[in-house]
């Protein structure tokens, strides 16, 4: 039976009737991406083949869409191996801290009689003892200064007490009476607990702590450094060294012949001490500068020679010491500021002894400056 098109239904189809065009068999081709005669029950297609037949706009989008899912990815890798890396450095430099930290030596500071209220301002005090060994109790002395930490913790104070300035020192196990000396007797009478005694006498200011540094660990941390420079005011030599004036380059056997030297230097102590402060300064910039803690292993050893170089107070703990750290807001030599505790002139003793006379009216103001943190007044009307 026909339609009213002509077209019998029941036609079998593999007949083609008159008139009438062969009916195509479906194409796997025409549904199948890619090439003609891509079977995907056979074979795989590859990339370029599965986009064949699209067109630009098509594949752009389908690649780009890859890419916009995939950026997240290769973002959060890069983030991650960062941050693994810095987590590992900053494990590695807390090591070495506490490495140099548990070298330190410790001693209690047991000092005699009445001592001098804290100051309440917040500021502290470091009693900074150079020495020939790292004793806590007694032994030879040859700088004397206080650190003076303002509660603002922008700048240090580094006070020089000359060697030969004549004071009273208290009785004590070698003088059993109270006695007119050099104050680095004190040091070498009764040690650190004697010679902050005699510094609280002086100012009436209560010295928080104290630190001893070895001369010979000081020698290998300026080796370890690679060196300090300092600018000397006046040619001079020292131990078989010399020093032309200018900027010079100090580590080592030279950097320790360098601050021992006083017999030559035109104003004898006052440049000495003048010289301390110098290196001591550079030696801390240098410490603190990018060449130091950029180097991982030159951070290391010198987190552990300072910490083998110093005998401090029990008090310094090591939480102590990174509470104080993290404080600091000064990151240069330029913002420690050298000091020289006021003296008047030069007298000889009735046993010829020749010694520094103290200046006690500016001695008074240096004190005043202590205990009320205005110590930025003080420097900028006596510099050193």
């Amino acid at each position: 039976m026909a339609d009213d098109d002509g077209l019998d239904l029941f036609d079998d189809p593999d007949e083609e009737g008159e008139g009438t065009p062969p009916r195509r068999r479906a194409d796997t081709a025409a549904s199948a991406p890619g090439r003609r005669g891509y079977d995907p029950d056979e074979e795989d297609a590859s990339v370029d083949e599965l986009f064949d037949g699209r067109s630009d706009d098509d594949t752009a989008g389908v690649t780009t869409s890859k890419r916009k899912r995939r950026w997240p990815l290769v973002f959060l890798a890069i983030v991650l191996a960062l941050l693994l890396a810095v987590v590992g450095a900053i494990a590695y430099y807390i090591k070495s801290i506490n490495v140099g930290m548990d070298n330190v030596d410790r001693a209690q500071i047991v000092v005699q009689g009445t001592r001098p209220p804290s100051v309440e301002t917040g500021a502290q005090t470091f009693v900074l003892v150079g020495s020939d060994s790292r004793g806590w109790d007694r032994g030879r002395s040859d700088t004397l200064m206080v650190a003076y930490l303002p509660a603002n913790r922008e700048k240090l104070y580094l006070i020089s007490f000359l060697r030969d300035m004549w004071v009273t020192i208290p009785a004590n196990d070698v003088v059993k009476r109270d006695s007119k000396a050099k104050i680095n007797a004190a040091y070498s009478w009764g040690g650190m607990p004697l010679t902050i005694k005699v510094l609280e006498g002086l100012t009436d200011v209560k010295m928080d702590h104290g630190v001893v540094i070895d001369f010979n660990g000081f020698k290998k941390l300026s080796s370890d450094l690679g060196g300090i420079q300092v600018y000397n005011p006046q040619e001079f030599d020292s131990l078989g060294h010399h020093f032309d004036k200018g900027n010079v380059t100090l580590e080592g056997d030279t950097a320790l012949a360098y601050v021992h030297e006083r017999k030559t230097l035109r104003r004898g102590d006052l440049d000495r001490a003048a010289n301390e402060r110098a290196v001591l300064s550079a030696m801390i910039d240098k410490i603190f500068s990018k060449g130091t803690l950029a180097n991982p292993s030159k951070f290391s050893n010198v987190m552990s020679d300072v910490g083998s170089t110093m005998t401090v107070d029990d008090a310094l703990t090591n939480k102590e010491v990174r509470k104080l750290a993290t404080s600091l807001k000064f990151d240069s030599g330029e913002d420690i500021v050298p000091l020289q505790a006021p003296i008047k002139g030069f007298d000889t003793s009735k046993d010829g002894q020749q010694y520094d006379v103290v200046d006690e009216a500016g001695m008074q103001e240096l004190a005043q400056a202590m205990r009320t943190d205005t110590m930025d007044e003080y420097a900028a009307n006596h510099p050193a």
